[in-house]
Protein backbone atom coordinates (compact mmCIF):
# COMPACT_ATOMS: atom_id res chain seq x y z
CA UNK A 1 0.00 0.00 0.00
CA UNK A 2 2.87 2.37 0.81
CA UNK A 3 4.35 1.72 -2.62
CA UNK A 4 1.05 2.48 -4.35
CA UNK A 5 0.71 5.80 -2.50
CA UNK A 6 4.29 6.74 -3.40
CA UNK A 7 3.70 5.91 -7.07
CA UNK A 8 0.47 7.93 -7.06
CA UNK A 9 2.25 10.98 -5.62
CA UNK A 10 5.03 10.62 -8.19
CA UNK A 11 2.47 10.32 -10.96
CA UNK A 12 0.50 13.35 -9.75
CA UNK A 13 3.66 15.46 -9.58
CA UNK A 14 4.69 14.41 -13.09
CA UNK A 15 1.16 15.03 -14.32
CA UNK A 16 1.09 18.55 -12.88
CA UNK A 17 4.37 19.42 -14.60
CA UNK A 18 2.99 18.16 -17.90
CA UNK A 19 -0.25 20.07 -17.26
CA UNK A 20 1.57 23.39 -16.85
CA UNK A 21 3.17 22.87 -20.26
CA UNK A 22 -0.01 21.53 -21.88
CA UNK A 23 -2.12 24.32 -20.35
CA UNK A 24 -0.23 26.88 -22.41
CA UNK A 25 -0.85 24.84 -25.56
CA UNK A 26 -4.53 24.52 -24.65
CA UNK A 27 -4.88 28.27 -24.25
CA UNK A 28 -3.09 29.00 -27.50
CA UNK A 29 -4.91 26.38 -29.58
CA UNK A 30 -8.28 26.38 -27.84
CA UNK A 31 -8.66 30.15 -27.83
CA UNK A 32 -6.67 31.11 -30.92
CA UNK A 33 -6.61 27.94 -33.08
CA UNK A 34 -2.81 28.13 -33.35
CA UNK A 35 -0.67 25.00 -33.53
CA UNK A 36 2.49 26.19 -31.78
CA UNK A 37 5.26 23.60 -32.09
CA UNK A 38 7.72 26.17 -30.70
CA UNK A 39 6.16 25.62 -27.28
CA UNK A 40 8.99 23.31 -26.25
CA UNK A 41 11.51 26.04 -27.03
CA UNK A 42 9.72 28.38 -24.63
CA UNK A 43 9.80 25.58 -22.06
CA UNK A 44 13.54 25.06 -22.29
CA UNK A 45 14.37 28.78 -22.32
CA UNK A 46 12.32 29.18 -19.16
CA UNK A 47 14.23 26.28 -17.60
CA UNK A 48 17.70 27.55 -18.46
CA UNK A 49 16.99 31.18 -17.60
CA UNK A 50 15.29 30.31 -14.32
CA UNK A 51 18.09 27.94 -13.30
CA UNK A 52 20.79 30.48 -14.22
CA UNK A 53 19.16 33.24 -12.13
CA UNK A 54 18.45 30.78 -9.30
CA UNK A 55 22.06 29.64 -9.15
CA UNK A 56 23.48 33.16 -9.47
CA UNK A 57 21.20 34.71 -6.83
CA UNK A 58 20.60 31.62 -4.69
CA UNK A 59 16.91 32.55 -4.78
CA UNK A 60 14.43 30.07 -6.23
CA UNK A 61 11.71 32.75 -6.27
CA UNK A 62 13.86 35.03 -8.43
CA UNK A 63 14.56 32.08 -10.71
CA UNK A 64 10.82 31.47 -11.14
CA UNK A 65 10.19 35.16 -11.90
CA UNK A 66 13.06 35.27 -14.41
CA UNK A 67 11.77 32.13 -16.14
CA UNK A 68 8.27 33.56 -16.46
CA UNK A 69 9.59 36.89 -17.77
CA UNK A 70 11.69 35.25 -20.50
CA UNK A 71 8.67 33.13 -21.41
CA UNK A 72 6.46 36.21 -21.74
CA UNK A 73 9.05 38.04 -23.85
CA UNK A 74 9.65 35.08 -26.14
CA UNK A 75 5.89 34.61 -26.38
CA UNK A 76 5.58 38.22 -27.55
CA UNK A 77 8.29 37.73 -30.18
CA UNK A 78 6.80 34.40 -31.31
CA UNK A 79 3.28 35.78 -31.70
CA UNK A 80 4.28 39.03 -33.41
CA UNK A 81 6.97 37.76 -35.78
CA UNK A 82 6.36 34.04 -36.25
CA UNK A 83 2.68 33.22 -35.71
CA UNK A 84 0.77 36.37 -36.68
CA UNK A 85 1.61 36.13 -40.42
CA UNK A 86 0.21 32.57 -40.56
CA UNK A 87 -3.03 32.90 -38.58
CA UNK A 88 -5.67 30.59 -40.03
CA UNK A 89 -3.24 28.26 -41.81
CA UNK A 90 -2.40 25.22 -39.67
CA UNK A 91 0.08 23.71 -42.13
CA UNK A 92 2.15 26.88 -42.23
CA UNK A 93 1.87 27.20 -38.44
CA UNK A 94 3.30 23.70 -37.94
CA UNK A 95 6.21 24.29 -40.32
CA UNK A 96 7.21 27.75 -39.13
CA UNK A 97 6.85 27.08 -35.40
CA UNK A 98 8.71 23.76 -35.67
CA UNK A 99 11.53 25.61 -37.41
CA UNK A 100 11.52 28.27 -34.70
CA UNK A 101 11.60 25.50 -32.09
CA UNK A 102 14.85 24.22 -33.57
CA UNK A 103 16.27 27.76 -33.64
CA UNK A 104 15.44 28.26 -29.95
CA UNK A 105 17.01 24.91 -29.12
CA UNK A 106 20.27 25.75 -30.86
CA UNK A 107 20.34 29.24 -29.33
CA UNK A 108 20.30 27.59 -25.90
CA UNK A 109 23.57 25.86 -26.76
CA UNK A 110 25.09 29.13 -27.94
CA UNK A 111 24.07 31.14 -24.87
CA UNK A 112 24.36 28.56 -22.07
CA UNK A 113 26.62 25.93 -23.64
CA UNK A 114 25.89 22.44 -25.01
CA UNK A 115 26.54 20.50 -21.79
CA UNK A 116 23.92 19.23 -19.38
CA UNK A 117 23.51 21.22 -16.20
CA UNK A 118 22.77 19.77 -12.77
CA UNK A 119 20.06 21.48 -10.70
CA UNK A 120 19.26 21.07 -7.02
CA UNK A 121 16.16 22.18 -5.11
CA UNK A 122 16.30 25.02 -2.58
CA UNK A 123 16.95 23.95 0.98
CA UNK A 124 13.35 24.48 2.11
CA UNK A 125 12.03 22.17 -0.64
CA UNK A 126 14.76 19.53 -0.38
CA UNK A 127 14.33 16.22 1.37
CA UNK A 128 11.18 14.50 2.54
CA UNK A 129 9.13 13.68 5.60
CA UNK A 130 7.34 10.60 6.84
CA UNK A 131 3.68 9.88 7.51
CA UNK A 132 3.70 6.41 8.99
CA UNK A 133 5.75 4.34 6.57
CA UNK A 134 5.02 6.61 3.62
CA UNK A 135 7.85 8.84 2.36
CA UNK A 136 6.60 12.18 1.02
CA UNK A 137 9.07 14.20 -1.05
CA UNK A 138 8.60 17.90 -0.37
CA UNK A 139 9.23 19.14 -3.91
CA UNK A 140 6.72 16.76 -5.46
CA UNK A 141 4.02 17.89 -3.03
CA UNK A 142 4.94 21.49 -3.86
CA UNK A 143 4.46 20.83 -7.59
CA UNK A 144 1.05 19.21 -7.00
CA UNK A 145 -0.18 22.17 -4.96
CA UNK A 146 1.14 24.77 -7.44
CA UNK A 147 -0.43 22.92 -10.38
CA UNK A 148 -3.84 22.82 -8.72
CA UNK A 149 -3.66 26.50 -7.76
CA UNK A 150 -2.81 27.53 -11.32
CA UNK A 151 -5.66 25.41 -12.69
CA UNK A 152 -8.16 26.99 -10.28
CA UNK A 153 -6.91 30.52 -10.97
CA UNK A 154 -6.94 30.10 -14.75
CA UNK A 155 -10.43 28.57 -14.68
CA UNK A 156 -11.78 31.47 -12.60
CA UNK A 157 -10.20 34.04 -14.92
CA UNK A 158 -11.49 32.40 -18.09
CA UNK A 159 -15.02 31.76 -16.87
CA UNK A 160 -15.74 34.47 -14.31
CA UNK A 161 -13.73 37.56 -15.24
CA UNK A 162 -14.32 40.28 -17.84
CA UNK A 163 -11.09 39.49 -19.66
CA UNK A 164 -12.15 35.85 -19.87
CA UNK A 165 -15.48 36.93 -21.37
CA UNK A 166 -13.69 39.10 -23.94
CA UNK A 167 -11.36 36.28 -24.91
CA UNK A 168 -14.18 33.75 -25.32
CA UNK A 169 -16.27 36.25 -27.26
CA UNK A 170 -13.31 37.04 -29.49
CA UNK A 171 -12.90 33.37 -30.31
CA UNK A 172 -16.55 33.15 -31.37
CA UNK A 173 -16.73 36.43 -33.34
CA UNK A 174 -13.61 38.58 -33.66
CA UNK A 175 -15.32 41.21 -35.80
CA UNK A 176 -18.11 41.74 -33.29
CA UNK A 177 -15.66 42.23 -30.41
CA UNK A 178 -13.54 44.55 -32.54
CA UNK A 179 -16.63 46.65 -33.36
CA UNK A 180 -17.13 47.25 -29.62
CA UNK A 181 -13.82 49.09 -29.47
CA UNK A 182 -11.79 46.20 -28.05
CA UNK A 183 -8.40 45.52 -29.63
CA UNK A 184 -8.81 41.79 -30.15
CA UNK A 185 -5.31 41.45 -31.63
CA UNK A 186 -3.88 42.78 -28.38
CA UNK A 187 -6.05 40.39 -26.38
CA UNK A 188 -4.90 37.40 -28.43
CA UNK A 189 -1.27 38.52 -28.11
CA UNK A 190 -1.64 38.63 -24.33
CA UNK A 191 -3.24 35.15 -24.33
CA UNK A 192 -0.30 33.86 -26.35
CA UNK A 193 2.14 35.45 -23.91
CA UNK A 194 0.37 33.86 -20.93
CA UNK A 195 0.56 30.46 -22.63
CA UNK A 196 4.28 31.00 -23.24
CA UNK A 197 4.74 32.07 -19.62
CA UNK A 198 3.11 28.84 -18.42
CA UNK A 199 5.47 26.84 -20.65
CA UNK A 200 8.49 28.66 -19.20
CA UNK A 201 7.19 28.18 -15.65
CA UNK A 202 6.86 24.46 -16.33
CA UNK A 203 10.48 24.46 -17.52
CA UNK A 204 11.72 26.04 -14.29
CA UNK A 205 9.82 23.57 -12.13
CA UNK A 206 10.80 20.58 -14.22
CA UNK A 207 14.50 21.45 -14.13
CA UNK A 208 14.57 20.89 -10.38
CA UNK A 209 12.21 17.91 -10.56
CA UNK A 210 14.48 16.05 -12.98
CA UNK A 211 17.74 17.38 -11.48
CA UNK A 212 19.29 18.06 -14.88
CA UNK A 213 18.53 20.17 -17.96
CA UNK A 214 19.68 19.89 -21.57
CA UNK A 215 18.70 21.67 -24.76
CA UNK A 216 16.86 18.75 -26.41
CA UNK A 217 14.40 18.26 -23.53
CA UNK A 218 12.20 21.04 -24.93
CA UNK A 219 11.30 19.01 -28.01
CA UNK A 220 10.79 15.85 -25.94
CA UNK A 221 8.35 17.48 -23.56
CA UNK A 222 6.48 19.43 -26.23
CA UNK A 223 5.58 16.08 -27.83
CA UNK A 224 4.33 14.88 -24.44
CA UNK A 225 2.28 18.07 -24.05
CA UNK A 226 0.66 17.57 -27.46
CA UNK A 227 -0.25 14.02 -26.46
CA UNK A 228 -1.98 15.38 -23.35
CA UNK A 229 -3.86 18.03 -25.34
CA UNK A 230 -5.09 15.41 -27.83
CA UNK A 231 -6.20 13.03 -25.07
CA UNK A 232 -7.93 15.74 -23.05
CA UNK A 233 -9.62 17.38 -26.02
CA UNK A 234 -8.24 20.22 -28.12
CA UNK A 235 -8.96 23.46 -26.28
CA UNK A 236 -10.32 21.89 -23.08
CA UNK A 237 -8.53 23.26 -19.99
CA UNK A 238 -10.14 20.70 -17.66
CA UNK A 239 -9.39 17.98 -20.17
CA UNK A 240 -5.71 18.90 -20.18
CA UNK A 241 -5.54 18.58 -16.40
CA UNK A 242 -7.30 15.20 -16.42
CA UNK A 243 -5.19 13.89 -19.30
CA UNK A 244 -1.94 15.13 -17.76
CA UNK A 245 -2.73 13.36 -14.48
CA UNK A 246 -3.69 10.21 -16.41
CA UNK A 247 -0.43 10.29 -18.38
CA UNK A 248 1.62 11.04 -15.25
CA UNK A 249 0.08 8.15 -13.32
CA UNK A 250 0.45 5.73 -16.23
CA UNK A 251 4.09 6.72 -16.66
CA UNK A 252 4.85 6.37 -12.94
CA UNK A 253 3.30 2.90 -12.61
CA UNK A 254 4.71 1.59 -15.89
CA UNK A 255 8.20 2.90 -15.05
CA UNK A 256 8.11 0.83 -11.86
CA UNK A 257 6.39 -2.35 -13.03
CA UNK A 258 7.27 -2.49 -16.75
CA UNK A 259 10.12 0.01 -17.38
CA UNK A 260 10.49 -0.97 -21.03
CA UNK A 261 6.97 0.35 -21.75
CA UNK A 262 7.13 3.55 -19.69
CA UNK A 263 7.62 5.71 -22.80
CA UNK A 264 5.32 3.78 -25.11
CA UNK A 265 2.35 3.90 -22.72
CA UNK A 266 1.72 7.59 -23.51
CA UNK A 267 1.48 6.95 -27.25
CA UNK A 268 -0.74 3.92 -26.56
CA UNK A 269 -3.13 6.05 -24.50
CA UNK A 270 -3.35 8.61 -27.30
CA UNK A 271 -4.00 5.95 -29.94
CA UNK A 272 -6.78 4.40 -27.84
CA UNK A 273 -8.44 7.80 -27.33
CA UNK A 274 -8.17 8.67 -31.03
CA UNK A 275 -9.76 5.37 -32.01
CA UNK A 276 -12.71 5.44 -29.62
CA UNK A 277 -13.13 9.19 -28.99
CA UNK A 278 -11.33 11.26 -31.65
CA UNK A 279 -12.52 14.57 -30.17
CA UNK A 280 -10.75 13.79 -26.87
CA UNK A 281 -12.06 12.82 -23.46
CA UNK A 282 -13.47 16.30 -22.85
CA UNK A 283 -15.18 17.65 -25.93
CA UNK A 284 -15.23 21.43 -26.20
CA UNK A 285 -18.72 22.76 -26.87
CA UNK A 286 -19.17 25.34 -29.59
Amino acid sequence: MDLIISLVINGLATGMLIFLLAAGLTLIFGLMSVLNFAHGGLFIWGAYTGVWVYQMSNSFILGIIAGIIIGLLLGLVTERLIVRPVYGNHIQQILITLGFMLVLQEMIKVVFGPDQKAVFPPEYLAGSFMIGDIVLIKYRLFIIVIGLLIFILATIILKKSRIGLIVRAGVMDKEMVQSLGINIKLVFMLVFMVGAGLAALSGVFHSIYSGVIYAEMGLEFSILAFIVVVIGGMGSFSGSLFAAILVGLAQAFMAYYVPALSLAVNMLLMVIVLIFRPQGLFQVKE
